[in-house]
């Protein structure tokens, strides 16, 4: 369901745990690594007997790498080039070992100084192969100007070649995924054991090409004691969703209460309903001021209504929660937020609804369960301009802002936080309970610090009113039963998957939001026919 994506840091100490606690030979991962770079190489590129291969090989391991791959290019009867930009005396451990095993096994090594990559890149031929070998996991900061010329040099000599990138593309950041400043633009990627967090985020994708993970023998007792800190979601994430028993009615489909909408902002609290109910829930009812009760239920039939308040207003206030708060149990999942608006009176509603909500489940109605909560969109604009109400938000609540709503509550500019999208994240997690759902290419869902990724970028998402359909689909979820970190899980995903379907009718975008709703039950007819 979930698969690990280390950091650079997460992944060398994977590395010396295999080493020094199992035993394993440092040249052995190394040999295995080359051995699956070249199983890679083979399934993308195709035939290497009689194949040029240039190997760039920097001065760490993965310039070890670069020669374990080098000598089984010359066994598989490809014609290698390793240019090593460390002198040859220069190399130890296990890169050594694998250097003087290559040169003994017949390949062609050549110094190639930093100072001089461009002139000497640029009077080779061009290659069919074009290793990057020169830094792996272990860069950070940014490129020095000779190590930025090389891979402006590489780029140019691999525009027409087959270019492999060897765990990472030299210059890309492996947390962030952000070249620094320039990185080299791969075709695949081979990465050894597990991809890294940064290059799986869909800014990497120019860099990083096809991404292929590989094992290469660190036992799975390592990663078990000490797991990485982020996943990538995995297509098994949509298992949750088990088949409807013939027996099902509407009332044990799940019921959701979207409270929302005001004046002008009624179509949010209806795309959030519209999006419950083609997940899957049986009742969806919105919860909304008296005065917007007409535009609500105009044209949604399929929705119901709870008009709350004056019949003259349009807009929230606290009076509202009083005629709310005796319906409540009736729900098996709430979404707070979409339309609510942001002046002062949804303020208040709000504040008074997170400081209500669990006293009134565990006091008032003499029991602990409370049906499980999301605050989005405008909840989460009240929410950043009062931070102290997250202490009264209930622990297993789902949070689900977009990167201007998120900076807001971290108090952080939006360049920085897409800077470091998981390191966003990973603090708000830290220092929060809730379940986080930050929204944009590359979605993160987290809690206790752990996150997970969602691996499917989709331009087709990017449309007002798809976070709204996204709530509701959680929210169909969480009625299902399942518990709120696997439903944001599973409603990002599965969300996801309508945007890539959608692309296919709509190429260069334009579907509309309700579309995004209607595709997500062809979304499981897909993957039932499959």
């Amino acid at each position: 369901m979930f698969q690990p994506l280390p950091t650079p840091a997460e992944m060398a100490a994977w590395d010396q745990a295999a080493i020094k606690d199992y035993g394993l030979k440092a040249e052995l991962l190394m040999e295995n690594a080359g051995a699956e770079a070249l199983t890679v190489l083979e399934q993308d590129f195709g035939p290497l007997a009689g194949a040029s291969a240039v190997l760039i090989a920097g001065g760490g391991n993965n310039g070890g790498d670069a020669f374990v791959l080098a000598r089984r290019l010359l066994d598989e009867g490809a014609i290698p080039l390793v240019l090593h930009t460390k002198p040859r005396s220069a190399y130890r451990a296990e890169a050594k070992y694998h250097l003087d095993l290559a040169r003994r096994a017949g390949v062609e090594f050549r110094h190639l100084p930093l100072e001089r990559a461009g002139q000497i890149l640029g009077a080779l031929d061009r290659p069919d192969i074009l290793v990057d070998g020169f830094l792996g996991t272990g860069f950070n900061g940014a490129l020095s100007p000779e190590g930025a010329q090389l891979v402006t040099a590489m780029n140019a000599l691999g525009a027409e070649s087959f270019v492999l990138a060897l765990d990472i593309p030299s210059g890309l950041c492996g947390t962030t995924g952000l070249p620094k400043p320039v990185a080299v633009h791969a075709d695949t990627t081979v990465a050894f054991h597990a991809g890294k967090i940064g290059t799986a985020l869909p800014h990497a994708a120019p860099y990083v090409g096809i991404l292929t993970p590989r094992h290469i023998g660190i036992p799975r007792a390592v990663t078990l004691a000490a797991p990485a800190g982020q996943q990538a979601i995995g297509d098994d994430i949509l298992d949750l969703l088990k088949a409807p028993v013939l027996d099902l009615h509407k009332g044990k489909a799940g019921h959701v209460l979207v409270i929302g909408g005001s004046e002008g902002l009624t179509g949010a609290a209806q795309l959030c309903g519209l999006g419950a109910l083609r997940a899957g829930a049986g009742l969806v009812t919105l919860a909304c001021p008296r005065g917007v009760l007409s535009e609500i239920k105009a044209g949604m039939a399929d929705l119901m209504a709870l008009p709350l308040g004056p019949s003259d207003s349009a807009q929230w206030s606290p009076e509202c929660l009083a005629e709310l708060l005796p319906h409540l149990s009736r729900f098996d999942a709430i979404v707070l937020g979409p339309g609510l608006g942001r002046d002062v009176g949804a303020a208040a509603f709000l504040a008074s609804f997170a400081q209500a909500f669990t006293q009134h489940f565990s006091v008032d109605m003499g029991k602990a369960w409370a049906p499980p909560c999301i605050f989005d969109a405008d909840a989460l604009f009240h929410l950043a301009q009062s931070p102290k109400l997250m202490a009264d938000l209930p622990k297993d609540a789902v949070l689900t802002p977009h990167p201007g709503e998120m900076a807001r509550i971290l108090g952080m500019g939006m360049g920085e936080l897409q800077a470091d999208r998981p390191g966003a994240a990973r603090r708000f997690t830290q220092a929060h309970p809730q379940v986080l759902t930050l929204k944009g290419a590359g979605t993160l869902v987290g809690q206790n610090g752990l996150l997970h990724l969602c691996p499917i970028a989709a331009p087709n998402l990017a449309v007002g009113g798809s976070g709204d359909v996204l709530a509701g689909v959680m929210a169909a979820c969480l009625a299902r039963g399942i518990p709120p970190l696997m439903a944001a899980c599973l409603g990002v995903y599965w969300h996801a998957l309508c945007g890539a379907i959608l692309a296919r009718d709509f190429p260069g975008r334009g579907n509309l939001p309700t579309e995004i709703a209607h595709t997500l039950p062809l979304v499981l007819k897909e993957r039932t026919q499959c």
